[in-house]
């Protein structure tokens, strides 16, 4: 395959969102946790606006029962607008929940059979069309987004792409990491896919981060993959399937990651967005210092 002369662009992203969000309950029995906010916007929308960023427009969310909300959010709330028109109220705060009519599909995942049948599940929309995939709980921060990232580097190399980020080697067997190959700039050639390695074992310290660009082919090896780790089909061993069949690169995040599934990570995230807005950033910053003793 040559990625040159195969080339389409990324116009479909996958969101895989069914998860019941276990870890946040009380607070996800009623509300999917991806609509969880991080100060003023939930989790999702982070995520989307990532993804509009990098020039996609065509937004698949891979849902389960009880996750109407997520949809109802990028819809239009007519009484809602309506009485902010008739308070002279800007609307422009809403811009970004609004999706072209046609660009928003959601598919259900009856069964919780693991990331890689989620990703299933979306193949009648992918087609034959190259895809990205954004995991909301990863949060992650920075100019430009790294989904744009990846585009950039796509539109350079093709083939799959894994977003990447250094961690310190202690950290390493928390998760999936990669054996790399050649490296160039931000680029690393991939030739393998560790899964929670050893510190002596890991052949990188280089950690898969929860955004991905792959070719359409990935769904056939789905197709007929057998369940792995906890019972579950994993999108990590369909990829690992697909070294050395494509080209498949990692591109190291210029920016910063929150693990939002967490619920140390969702504050940590929650504080350091605040610290950047400047009209939080002051107020919060003496509250920490109120609250720390200092």
């Amino acid at each position: 395959m040559t990625a040159t002369t195969t080339r389409k662009p990324i116009r479909k992203a996958v969101f895989p969102v069914a998860g019941m969000g276990t870890r946040f309950l009380p607070a996800t029995k009623a509300i999917p946790k991806e609509m969880l906010p991080i100060i003023d916007r939930p989790l999702i929308q982070y995520a989307v606006d990532e993804a509009r960023e990098a020039g996609i427009d065509q937004l698949i969310f891979v849902t389960g029962r009880g996750k109407t909300a997520l949809v109802e959010h990028f819809d239009h709330a007519y009484e809602l607008e309506a009485t902010m028109a008739g308070r002279d109220k800007s609307l422009a705060i809403l811009e970004p929940t609004r999706i072209e009519p046609g660009n928003l599909v959601a598919v259900r995942q009856q069964v919780p059979l693991g990331l890689g049948h989620a990703i299933w599940c979306a193949r009648a929309i992918v087609g034959d069309e190259p895809f990205a995939i954004f995991l909301p709980d990863e949060l992650m921060i920075g100019k430009p987004g790294c989904m744009k990232q990846m585009v950039e580097a796509y539109d350079e190399v093709g083939g799959n792409l894994i977003s990447v980020l250094e961690v310190p080697p202690e950290e390493v067997s928390s998760y999936g990491v990669i054996d790399p190959g050649a490296r160039r700039g931000s680029l690393t050639e991939v030739r393998g896919l560790v899964e929670k390695p050893p510190r002596e074992e890991a052949p990188s310290n280089l950690i898969i981060s929860g955004r991905y660009i792959l070719q359409p082919e990935v769904m056939r090896v789905l197709e007929g993959q057998a369940a792995g780790a906890g019972g579950e089909i994993q999108l990590t061993d369909a990829m690992a399937r697909m070294i050395g069949q494509q080209p498949f690169h990692a591109v190291t995040f210029a920016g910063k990651r929150y693990d939002c599934g967490s619920k140390t990570g969702f504050i940590e995230a929650t504080l350091a967005i605040a610290l950047e807005r400047e009209d939080l950033a002051d107020e919060v910053r003496s509250i920490a210092r109120r609250l720390l003793g200092d």
